[in-house]
């Protein structure tokens, strides 16, 4: 659903008018999920809907660097800094709850000047996997489940984080996994939280205490995966001007302290047969369906090539290690945690998968779109998944790519994921994802200092 369904250019400015904004914020979802664009007066954005920007601010790595000798990247990526076209979606269209004058936001697609949408932008991307669903009668549907920790202010790189001071005054020194009364602790935030939520249309759901200490999740509520993908995009923004408000941050780095659990984006995903409604994964008579076999096989075969793109970065694989609450191979079971896909109980219109892999601080666009990729890979080629794991798959063998250089290699090298994404965005991505690898391999640890300074 989304975030306002069935908008059109006419409803958005009608909608503009009646809450009397008077800015508006232009944005854009780059490939690590950071918002670029530009504010524009009311008045401006009214005569100008075809706001431009360079096409090489979807191709930057996370600390803002180009890459300059990659030649799949020139190929993808003028050398001449042309424009995009950037058009908004009005069904996007928010109040920017934290304004002090009333301000909107609203989401831009972009496009080429030929009318075509950039190929490499993260929506674009996942239209494009959802083109190939509808291709075939299908709707997916998704609900992610989003962990991030809230920690004290840290304006110092080099120091490590610590939980927030609560309302006694006490930050947590002990896990406090389902505790309402930790969750309590922070009632102020998360009385903003949901009050900015509920003004942007966001539709979340439930609010847990994770693991980790000072650790939270956000549940949305199921839906289309655009979408939600907005939503989740929004709800990242939001929450971090929420914390900053409270004097704390927000993060969703997959691991942001040692010794604690990593974050998550768990995505929960059936698909619907477009004409009926009926889920596909399940038979007239309620077992499971081929189709269901088939998606969790897709998963299973084409996950590891996708590692670079739900794995991100170089801190995402601190997440996957073992007995850490994160999976650490394929395997897939009923109501088990430890793998890698999980199957909730649930009836036979509810049943649904749940990918356990990917990381809070995976691009949501980029997530979903691969998730649903692999998926309707396994669907297409008729996959078989492997038998269904009863156990604890912590204790099993690793399966996963262990770190991004590896998870890059199996990205570029898997041919069908390759033509479902699209090639220019492989490129694109690897060539930023290689820049930002070789960035942190020049930076030296507090580990390495302290281990290998005087021993070896």
């Amino acid at each position: 659903m989304a975030i306002r369904a069935n908008f059109s250019y006419q409803d958005m400015d009608q909608w503009l008018n009646e809450n009397r904004v008077s800015e508006i914020e232009c944005l854009v979802p780059d490939l690590t999920g950071v918002a670029r664009g530009k504010i524009l007066p009311r008045t401006k954005f009214s005569e100008e809907r075809g706001m431009r920007l360079p096409e090489a601010v979807l191709g930057m790595t996370v600390t803002g660097n180009y890459p300059t000798d990659d030649p799949d990247y020139d190929r993808a990526i003028s050398a001449t800094d042309r424009d995009m076209i950037l058009k908004a979606d009005p069904q996007t269209i928010a109040l920017v709850p934290w304004a002090v004058d009333p301000t909107a936001q609203v989401i831009h697609d972009c496009f080429f000047a030929d009318g075509s949408l950039v190929d490499f932008a993260p929506r674009s991307v996942l239209r494009r996997v959802l083109k190939l669903y509808e291709e075939k009668g299908w709707l997916p549907v998704v609900a992610p489940e989003l962990e991030f920790y809230l920690t004290a202010k840290n304006s110092d790189p080099d120091l490590p984080l610590r939980p927030p001071i609560g309302r006694s005054g006490r930050a947590e020194t002990s896990r406090q996994i389902y505790s309402i009364d930790a969750v309590n602790e922070f009632d102020p935030l998360f009385e903003d939280i949901y009050d900015y939520c509920e003004m942007m249309q966001l539709d979340v759901d439930t609010l847990i205490h994770e693991i980790g200490a000072g650790q939270m999740e956000i549940n949305f509520l199921h839906g289309e995966p655009l979408g939600l993908a907005d939503k989740v995009f929004f709800f990242k923004r939001t929450l971090r001007e929420a914390a900053l408000k409270h004097d704390m941050y927000a993060t969703f780095m997959a691991k942001p302290m040692s010794g604690e659990p990593g974050s998550a984006m768990h995505i929960h995903q059936s698909v619907l047969d477009a004409k009926t409604g009926q889920n596909i994964f399940s038979n007239q008579n309620g077992s499971p369906s081929d189709a269901f076999m088939n998606y969790i096989g897709g998963l299973q075969r084409y996950m590891p090539a996708a590692m670079a793109i739900v794995a991100p970065y170089v801190n995402s694989y601190r997440r996957l290690v073992r007995h850490s609450a994160a999976p650490i191979n394929l395997q897939w079971g009923t109501d088990n945690r430890t793998v890698g896909f999980r199957v909730p109980h649930s009836g036979p219109q509810d049943r649904r998968i749940e990918n356990r892999i990917i990381g809070a601080d995976a691009n949501p666009y980029l997530a979903l779109a691969v998730t649903l990729a692999c998926g309707y890979l396994g669907m297409s080629e008729g996959l078989t998944p492997t038998p269904i794991t009863t156990g604890c798959a912590y204790d099993m063998k690793y399966e996963l790519p262990q770190g991004l250089p590896q998870a890059l290699q199996l990205l570029r090298s898997e041919t069908r994921l390759r033509q479902v994404l699209g090639d220019r965005f492989i490129d694109v991505y690897a060539a930023i994802k290689d820049l930002e690898h070789a960035e942190f391999m020049t930076v030296i640890s507090p580990w390495e200092r302290e281990h290998l300074l005087l021993h070896v």
